[in-house]
């Protein structure tokens, strides 16, 4: 679509699915730097790579030691390496552009959450957020762990830092429920089950240098910084979402950290950390439901850090919450009677991807409204037809009005076509860097396809009130009296597709010279032979005898 006729005063926020993904069951998804791919890790112990330009999948990382489900993904800075942590304790470290693994560790317990350093552009250290215990600095090289504080000292004597070694049974007093890196990843910012914020300086003393509480106390399950380091969201058991806005530096945030901490040396060790954290952390805004009440998941911002999103956690309801930095419901997603599980907002563009519990990847996109007024200056819209009067030397060649202009362009002026303008959202960029934005797709056989390949899949009903496996149910009922073994059932409800459009419908009729008929599903048997093929759920058969085609190709990806 054209850039020039879409309206400018509508919001910058998906508003209806545009397409959904699928490969496997997909059950946690993250964009790289620039959004052009996105990584999603399968309960198959694959991680998936899709273009997102094209939708297609451009590569799979598969560890032959590891068929346990994924429980995150995370790219580095400049998306050459991505770490995938699993449910059988371990921590993969690849190589994007060879799909080779550079590093795999085996943790004492399995990692819900794992982040690599933000500030590196070949990092080697990651922040693990295990099961059941303190969340951990992790040297993927050496496979050393660095055990996080996650509770308060209350004398000086009871500040120590954990042991470095490759298996710590520190077991703390308070589980932590998150954590994660700030931009420049100098600090880690912990939340813990006593409702409080905890910075601490893992390259020092790994000791807490300040504390921010909660007025409730409640257990902080999720905690995210914005794109551009400016705000920390937070999610709490008490079903309130918190926005606080960041007073650290963006560079040299623990420097800043430590001028603060000596400036209030009378103060005891609790007041002390709470005066630090008060000059380090501001409470901006607090975002839930008043009616309903209900818990969250996944919140985030935006790539702009404008609108603040969160997925309804009630079972058998995709809704996505969006709001402004002001407080304000802007507008509630609805999607698939399916639960979210995941959640991510485009870097770039105004799209939010969402994972149900199904396994599907689902795009939200903006509803453009096309604004032709603003495709030209003298272009105007007319409600009724107007008799128009045509100028004397409008169809001319040159016309007079031409003539009289004088161009101010210099047509001899060389046009830089090579040099690479900054972006705005990308102000940190190394240019001397070179970053990894896409990787060439690969193309699936058809016979994999057929076993529950990548593909992607338009949503051809606006209402999305129904998830694929829904939407498919009508139409596998066609083939309903098509012998099909068991082995065949399990890949078709693994691998559903998209209804077949009336447009496509049309294409295949003209492809065979016969129009499309429908296939009697009531038990009778045709009369006549019937050579037209006819899409049946993910299946092409033949009228005549309900068998599979002879390319064996899906004529819908």
């Amino acid at each position: 679509m054209n850039a020039q006729i879409i309206d400018p005063l509508q919001g910058d926020f998906p508003e209806v699915i545009e397409e959904y993904l699928e490969h496997g069951v997909m059950k946690c998804i993250a964009f790289n730097r620039r959004g052009t791919l996105l990584a999603a890790g399968c309960v198959d112990g694959s991680c998936v790579i899709w273009d997102f330009e094209t939708r297609g999948i451009a590569k799979e990382l598969r560890d032959k030691d590891s068929v346990a489900p994924i429980t995150s993904v995370c790219w580095s800075k400049y998306g050459h390496r991505i770490l995938v942590s699993a449910a059988d304790k371990s921590l993969t470290l690849w190589d994007v552009v060879s799909g080779k693994k550079i590093t795999r560790t085996i943790l004492e317990q399995t990692s819900l959450l794992a982040r690599l350093h933000p500030g590196s552009s070949t990092p080697s250290t990651c922040l693990v957020c295990p099961l059941s215990s303190a969340p951990m600095v992790v040297d993927l090289e050496t496979g050393t762990t660095t055990v996080l504080p996650v509770t308060v000292p209350e004398t000086v004597n009871e500040v120590a830092a954990p042991p470095r070694n490759k298996s710590s049974d520190a077991t703390p007093h308070f589980t932590p429920t998150a954590a994660c890196f700030n931009k420049r990843g100098d600090l880690v910012y912990v939340g813990n089950s006593k409702g409080e914020i905890l910075i601490i300086d893992h390259n020092r003393s790994v000791e807490i240098q300040a504390v921010v509480p909660i007025s409730t106390a409640a257990v902080i399950k999720n905690i995210a910084f914005s794109r551009n380091g400016l705000y920390l969201l937070t999610n709490s058991n008490d079903r309130i979402i918190r926005m606080y806005e960041n007073l650290l530096p963006q560079r040299d945030g623990s420097i800043t950290l430590q001028e603060l901490v000596k400036t209030t040396e009378n103060h005891d060790v609790l007041e002390k950390l709470k005066v630090v954290g008060s000059k380090c952390l501001v409470l901006v805004r607090e975002f839930q439901d008043t009616i309903t009440k209900m818990h969250w998941k996944a919140p985030c911002f935006s790539g702009d850090g404008e609108w603040v999103i969160a997925g309804s956690a009630s079972k058998g309801e995709h809704k996505i919450y969006i709001w402004d930095k002001a407080g304000y419901l802007i507008k509630i997603l609805e999607g698939p009677k399916e639960a979210l599980i995941d959640l991510a907002w485009h870097p770039i563009h105004p799209i939010v991807v969402s994972v149900s519990l199904a396994g599907f990847v689902y795009i939200w996109a903006k509803d453009y409204t096309e604004n032709w007024s603003a495709f030209a200056p003298d272009f105007k819209e007319l409600e009724e037809n107007e008799e128009y009067v045509e100028r004397e030397d409008e169809f001319d060649l040159m016309p007079e009005t031409e003539k009289v202009k004088e161009s101010g362009v210099n047509e001899d002026e060389e046009v830089d076509i090579v040099t690479v303008e900054k972006e705005d959202g990308f102000s940190d960029s190394d240019m001397s860097q070179e970053e990894l934005c896409f990787l060439p797709a690969i193309p699936c056989p058809d016979e994999q396809q057929g076993k529950g390949g990548g593909s992607s899949s338009k949503l051809m009903e606006s209402t999305h009130s129904e998830s694929p496996v829904s939407e498919d149910a009508a139409m596998e009922g066609l083939a309903a009296n098509n012998a099909s073994s068991p082995h065949e059932e399990d890949s078709v409800r693994l691998k559903r597709r998209r209804k077949p459009s009336e447009k496509g419908l049309e294409l295949q009729a003209e492809k065979v010279k016969k129009p499309v008929k429908a296939l009697k599903t009531n038990g009778s048997k045709v009369s006549k032979p019937m050579r037209n093929k006819i899409v049946v759920g993910d299946d092409v058969v033949e009228a005549n005898n309900g068998v599979h085609g002879e390319d064996g190709s899906d004529e819908y990806h």
